[in-house]
């Protein structure tokens, strides 16, 4: 690499563009990277703030605070992060009322020169640590609201609820969380044993259920426990409402905190789910919805208030929609089911099963199942329903069989049973109940009894009508049994209004007491808090404009559709109990809820209309016009391909007698006989029988030719009736109005198109134009490629020059430093002859001096002609050898 600090000054960069300097690196740049370092963090919290803002990710300090305080509270946060941001506030309004209490401290766990970032891994921000004493961490998932954080903070100061009385026992069992109780006796000593072992399995459960929904108790003394048959101390309890509540196995499982917790998260009852999305991608509500029927009630709840009335009631809904135990105790017991004098029931009897049908009463079955047979027909809109009862038997007549439940096993059976023998019901037409008992595929000591009768689905209807599909005048047989007029009463309506035609049975009609077990269709309840959450309301249907958040909806995935609970009427207990009734009964009065596009605005101007839910049967259905109609999505890119050619066909079409219209289907539903799975889809609606759509054939090319053919022929079909002259007058004045309309069109389209003919020459132009000059700034590119060689070769030369050069003056530095080196010795030389002269005089003079006293003046005289011409002789000698060598230095100079 070339560099300026080195070459010759004779050469000038400015000669070269500049752009050519750079590329060939003729101005020098560093090899070495530039990281600007980390600016250091600040204060995330206000330095009054009661957090103590760790903001460099002290941990170790961190930890040594936390020795000191019962309750300590971490927050991890990222100064960028807008959640932590957001959740500082709601931090800072806790700390505000349990500072006092409970250790608040904030750690900056972004900052890389931190403990906390190299010893934490999180995959998200802000988290939340809380620590009870030396347990912990317990992480908190909840929302990030000050509300929440308070309350799931005061469960880990006190996981244990004192009960002290007879009715804190009672409002601790009435609540609808599960409840663990736990019985200790502190009479012997200040924590009897277990204690400390039922203490941190409450902190353990609360920190594998973030939610706290399994409440812990504690009891002290000895009658209260009583109450619920605790009589050892260290006895735990498990209450539930509906199953039978349990007590820690001590025989079975080893007494810990962690089996403990596992033994109450396994065995709990849970009525009713809290769901708290936490806002990011999550499988929570598709993973709930996959269950079966859910039932979702947004409510705003404040998790600090001392009472929820509204809660209440939706709990005690919840409690007897689930209330199985009682549903059956209300049913009367079975009856005596046969006497001595009835004939043996043995299998080889081929009449056994219509003997049998006069001696049982169908209300009496402890077990019976509602059954409905698909339709006989293709074009039939009936079907045969059956109530499915088990009749049993001991031994080889009929006794009296007490049967306390309903077996799900024994229905398991029975509709085998029943199911090999469906070609007996299958095709049966009657308006009258036919009963018949056959026997078990199983055993056979057992028979089944089955009433049948077929209903038509488009008149049935329980809320308008006090009729039901079995209350008839009268009772018919199959072929299988005979019955009397006067057994009507034996008859079994169907299973949700049973309790209306039974006298036997004392269920008020309002009571939704054990549905949940007797229906086929049984709901998951679940609880949003609408503060939080209504979003998902508004996108199930809820009103945005409402004041009260309070809505309900029954989603069911499977069937792909949902209801919505008129917003009208106050969400109350009453209110929810008729929702789920009418939810429950076989043919539902219900009507499915269609999610409608509110953001469309109309505009009398636009040439293709958009219709919605709200709109599709006025401007579809019930409109008198023909309706081109397109399906579409946003997302759906030759969809939106298609909107010029759907503009022009509407402003082909007369708008007296066509609508061209579009709907977006991702935000609009439909009824399923109107919905596709395949987009872009256009429909044809005619204007005399829209019934009868048309569908654009896919294997068609959509474009205006094609559309105008295919509309023009489904419209121009005529109906059988023959036609009068008045209707074929209008029909060819009408003709005559499409063919002007037509034609003034086409001459729109032929002036269109002289013109596009006329841009397009213009654009021919503009490309040859274009064309030329990229042939320009071709020739320009090779021109600077060539001087980009040539200045490439010039530059290896210069590189090849310079390396010449430099080696020469390092051969001439290393010849000038061997003649300084000698010029040292010759001058160090000529120092010490004028030392030796200058020695040599002194010794001569003394001579002299001393011969001038012994000898006389001529004598003396003629010495110092001799000592001056020897003194002589040798500074000649001297000069000469100085002169020899400044001859022979300058002669190597002028030859170098």
């Amino acid at each position: 690499m070339l560099n300026f600090g080195m070459v010759d000054s004779r050469f000038d960069r400015k000669q070269f563009p500049e752009h050519l300097v750079y590329a060939l690196g003729i101005i020098g740049q560093t090899s070495k990277d530039v990281t600007m370092p980390a600016q250091l963090p600040v204060n995330f919290f206000s330095t009054r703030s009661p957090v103590i803002d760790l903001f460099r990710g002290q941990l170790d300090y961190a930890d040594h605070l936390r020795q000191d305080s019962e309750i300590a509270l971490y927050f991890f946060y990222a100064p960028w992060c807008g959640q932590s941001v957001a959740a500082r506030e709601e931090i800072e309004h806790v700390a505000s009322r349990l500072s006092d209490q409970v250790l608040f401290v904030a750690i900056n766990c972004w900052w890389n020169q931190g403990k906390c970032r190299k010893q934490k891994h999180f995959f998200y921000f802000p988290v939340i640590h809380l620590y009870h004493r030396s347990f912990g961490p317990i992480e908190y998932k909840g929302p990030m609201s000050a509300v929440y954080i308070e309350k799931f903070v005061r469960r880990v100061m006190t996981p244990l609820l004192y009960i002290s009385s007879r009715s804190k026992l009672l409002d601790f069992l009435s609540n609808y969380e599960p409840g663990v109780i736990g019985y200790f006796e502190f009479n012997a000593s200040p924590q009897p044993p277990g204690y400390l072992t039922f203490f941190t399995s409450a902190l353990h459960s609360l920190k594998k259920d973030y939610l706290g929904t399994i409440r812990f108790g504690v009891i002290t003394d000895k009658h209260v426990a009583e109450e619920i048959s605790l009589v050892h101390s260290g006895s735990v309890y498990l209450h539930r409402h509906v199953n039978t509540s349990l007590v820690y196995p001590n025989d079975d499982m080893n007494y810990t905190a962690e089996n403990i917790c596992k033994w109450a998260l396994e065995n709990r009852e849970i009525l009713i789910r809290w769901l708290r999305p936490h806002g990011g991608k999550s499988l929570l509500l598709n993973n709930e919805l996959k269950k079966g029927p859910a039932l979702l009630i947004f409510i705003p709840y404040n998790p600090l208030a001392e009472i929820h009335p509204l809660l209440d009631e939706i709990t005690k809904v919840a409690l007897e929609y689930h209330n199985c135990n009682k549903s059956q105790e209300a049913e009367p017991g079975p009856q005596h089911v046969g006497d001595s004098d009835s004939p043996a029931f043995d299998s080889s009897v081929p009449n056994a099963q219509t003997k049998s049908a006069e001696t049982f009463s169908i209300t009496t079955y402890p077990c019976c199942n509602t059954v409905v047979l698909p339709q006989w027909h293709s074009i039939s809109r009936t079907h045969n329903v059956c109530e499915l009862c088990i009749n049993q038997t001991l031994g080889v007549k009929p006794n009296t069989v007490n049967v306390p439940h309903c077996n799900f096993f024994e229905i398991e059976a029975a509709l085998d049973s029943f199911y090999l023998q469906e070609h007996t019901f299958f095709q049966v037409i009657s308006n009258t109940i036919e009963c018949s008992n056959f026997l078990s595929f199983y055993s056979p000591f057992n028979y089944y009894t089955a009433c049948c009768r077929t209903v038509n689905r488009h008149f049935l209807s329980f809320i308008s009508s006090e009729k039901t599909i079995f209350q008839t005048p009268k009772v018919a047989f199959s072929s299988h049994g005979k019955k009397d007029k006067d057994d009507i009463q034996n008859s079994i309506p169907h299973i949700e209004d049973r309790n209306c035609f039974i006298p036997d049975l004392h269920i008020s009609v309002t009571n939704i007491t054990g549905l949940g077990c007797r229906t086929n269709k049984t709901l998951n309840l679940y609880l949003l808090d609408s503060n939080l959450f209504w979003i998902y309301a508004e996108r199930l249907g809820a009103s945005r404009s409402t004041h009260h958040k309070e809505f309900a909806a029954i989603v069911d995935l499977k069937e792909e559709v949902h209801y919505v609970l008129d917003q009208n009427q106050s969400l109350t207990g009453s209110t929810l109990e008729n929702f789920i009734k009418n939810f429950s009964v076989l043919y539902s009065p219900l009507k499915r809820h269609l999610v409608d596009d509110a953001s469309v605005h109309f505009h009398v101007q636009h040439v293709i209309t958009e219709v919605t839910t709200s709109t599709f049967r006025d401007i579809v259905l019930s409109s008198e016009k023909n309706v081109l109609l397109l399906y579409y999505a946003q997302w759906c890119g030759f969809c939106a391909s298609l909107n010029h050619i759907f503009i022009q066909l509407a402003r082909l079409l007369p708008p007296d007698n066509f609508t061209v219209a579009r709907i977006d289907i991702t935000r609009n539903d439909l009824p399923w006989e109107f919905m596709t799975d395949h987009l872009p889809t256009i429909l044809f609606f005619p204007h005399h029988r829209k019934e009868q759509s048309v569908k654009f054939p896919e294997d068609f090319s959509v474009n205006l030719p094609n559309l105008l053919k295919f509309i023009l022929h489904y419209s121009s079909l005529s109906s059988s009736a023959p036609r009068s002259k008045e209707c074929l007058h209008k029909e060819t004045v009408l003709q005559q109005g499409h063919i002007s309309h037509l034609e003034k069109e086409i001459q729109k389209l032929r002036s269109e198109i002289s013109a596009l003919h006329q841009a397009h020459d213009h654009l021919e132009a503009q490309l040859s134009e274009a064309r030329r000059k990229e042939h320009r700034l071709q020739q320009q590119k090779h021109i600077l490629e060539k001087q980009h060689k040539t200045l490439q070769l010039h530059s290896e030369q210069l590189q090849a020059t310079f390396d010449q050069k430099n080696r020469e003056l390092l051969e001439m530095a290393e010849k000038l430093q061997e003649l300084a080196d000698a010029s040292e010795n010759l001058l160090k030389e000529n120092t010490l002859l004028r030392i030796l002269v200058a020695s040599r005089e002194g010794k001569l003079q003394s001579k002299d001096e001393s011969n001038e006293a012994l000898q006389p003046e001529q004598k003396l005289s003629d010495d110092n002609v001799l000592v001056s011409t020897a003194t002589a002789t040798s500074e000649e000698k001297r000069v000469d050898n100085i002169n020899t060598v400044e001859t022979e230095h300058s002669s190597k100079n002028r030859t170098e």
